[in-house]
């Protein structure tokens, strides 16, 4: 069996997706590219039952070269991200509840803290509606992208990306937060301080003194 390690981290991810409450049951999906191969989620499949034999992997083209499942109905959408962002290599799409009430009522998620800065990286556009299992939420994300490792798919969900599952995971964990601080503070009907470019760049900087 090709990947068996990767296969597990797959489903270990998503389990953390409903563990941090950014879906619920089946939805949404996990994608992690190895080379010119696609590991990607089943569809409609529970996380909590799945085992290593569910994950498929396919090639660029979308063709199964391993597996029995039928792969992620959103399939399309991610192989479209793969062959137009090639330094993305983990794609995590979610329709996590903040981030989606914000859609409804923002163009945009402005840059408001310094996790913001840490983890998503920039502020995160609000692309347009598209539905479900559509290349389009491939499409939009790729044209809404910036230096944020997110897109907001508007009355939808999200899609994160990164380097690495873990990096995808923790974008979409802290996009959640940071959405539903913005809508807190939307609330109060007062004016929000979000960080200067001057601000986000100090707080990119290297430091040097933080981690292991």
């Amino acid at each position: 069996m090709l990947y068996e390690k990767q296969r597990q981290d797959l489903i270990d991810t998503a389990r953390k997706m409903e563990q941090y409450g950014l879906i619920r049951m089946s939805g949404g999906n996990v994608a992690l590219r190895i080379d010119d191969k696609v590991l990607v989620t089943p569809t409609a499949m529970a996380y909590d039952t799945m085992v290593i034999e569910d994950i498929v992997v396919v090639d660029l083209e979308g063709r199964t070269v391993e597996g029995k499942r039928r792969p992620t109905s959103d399939l399309k959408a991610i192989l479209y991200i793969l062959n137009h962002k090639p330094e993305v290599k983990a794609i995590i799409h979610t329709h996590q509840p903040k981030a989606v009430a914000l859609s409804l009522i923002c163009d945009k998620l402005p840059l408001i803290s310094t996790t913001m800065v840490d983890e998503v990286k920039d502020e995160v556009n609000v692309a347009p509606f598209t539905i479900s299992s559509d290349e389009g939420m491939g499409v939009q994300t790729v044209e809404y992208a910036t230096k944020a490792l997110c897109v907001i798919l508007k009355n939808h969900g999200i899609m994160a990306f990164g380097k690495d599952l873990e990096q995808a995971l923790s974008a979409a964990i802290y996009l959640e937060e940071s959405c539903d601080i913005y809508l807190s503070a939307l609330a109060t009907n007062r004016q929000i301080s979000v960080l200067t470019k001057e601000q986000a760049e100090a707080e990119d900087a290297p430091r040097g003194y933080y981690g292991q």
